[in-house]
């Protein structure tokens, strides 16, 4: 039974395949509970693990799109021009602003990459002139060669840039707001349903989101009614231009209500992140409530992953301070 006043800390994570919500749950705890130490907060690391500092959940909604891609060859089935159009929006969002990064901080290894990677991007009228599936081969290949950029080349994560592309996709078939159930909810309404399960608007709700999580969690708080104290999204493509900045609900994007601070965190080597600084792209709430943007560097090849950033002072500090309060 949860205690009254309590806060409650969920997780929400970004793109993948199918999660063992249990382990992952200890997983991040585990980074954040190391991000704690950094931070010079030893004394919260016992009330993390051991759950007496705040109720957590992690919020798993994996199975939503892994049972539909079980019953054919990919999330590709249904809408497929459509499909193809968002997810080449998508990819050239992020080469566009890869290639941005590295013309401003002088790296021209990494600008010969993107400019390599869009060179390979499909053109408007290719869908007529390819057969079906074709696209999301050459889009694989765009994938592939940005993997090949300084701090991504070799990851392990993703031998190739095809198995990042069908996860990207989740992204797409989220925000296409489709794939109804026998109830007629779509699957993205399903997704936020997910999310906010088991929440109390009586007590303080602080949210810690990932990747597509961010955007997940961006539009599920529109309907929370309690208090956020914090709302903390890492790598999130939340900015991307029309592939997913224009898509969001409400429009023009804002805060959500409730939201009393809000922190976002990018690293320089996320490649799933196009536009990092979300308060370029976000009106206030009513509380004037903007989201803060600050860069955090992780060490490794691959560096979209939530324990990564989770591990960082930056990132765990500002959390268990707001866990404390």
């Amino acid at each position: 039974m949860s205690v009254s006043g309590t806060p409650q800390l969920v997780f929400v994570h970004g793109i993948g395949g199918l999660r063992d919500a249990a382990n992952e749950r200890r997983e991040w705890l585990v980074a954040l509970a190391e991000g704690a130490r950094a931070a010079g907060h030893a004394d919260a690391v016992s009330g993390l693990t051991q759950g007496w500092l705040a109720e957590v959940r992690f919020a798993d909604y994996s199975d939503l799109f892994t049972d539909a891609e079980a019953q054919g060859d990919g999330p590709w089935t249904l809408e497929e021009q459509e499909d193809a159009a968002f997810m080449t929006a998508f990819v050239a969002s992020l080469v566009d602003e890869l290639a941005r990064q590295a013309a401003e901080r002088g790296d021209r290894r990494t600008a010969a990459v993107a400019e390599d990677a869009r060179a390979q991007l499909p053109g408007a009228d290719d869908s007529e002139e390819q057969g079906a599936g074709e696209p999301f081969r050459v889009l694989g290949q765009v994938l592939t060669t940005l993997l090949q950029m300084p701090g991504l080349r070799g990851c392990a994560q993703w031998a190739s840039g095809t198995p990042l592309l069908w996860h990207l996709a989740q992204v797409g078939r989220y925000l296409r707001r489709r794939e109804a159930d026998d109830r007629g909810r779509t699957l993205d309404v399903r997704i936020r349903e997910q999310v906010l399960k088991g929440t109390d608007p009586g007590r303080p709700l602080i949210v810690v989101s990932h990747s597509l999580g961010t955007v997940v969690a961006f539009e599920a708080l529109r309907r929370h009614k309690g208090p956020v104290p914090l709302l903390m999204t890492l790598g999130s493509p939340l900015a991307t231009g029309a592939a997913v900045l224009q898509r969001l609900v409400p429009q023009p994007p804002r805060t959500p209500d409730r939201v009393e601070r809000w922190l976002n965190f990018w690293d320089r080597d996320d490649v799933v992140v196009g536009r990092p600084r979300l308060d370029k792209w976000m009106l206030p709430n009513a509380a004037g409530v903007v989201p803060v943007t600050s860069r955090v560097d992780s060490d490794g090849l691959w560096v979209h992953t939530a324990t990564k950033y989770l591990r960082q002072a930056e990132v765990a500090g500002p959390l268990v301070e707001a866990l404390k309060r």
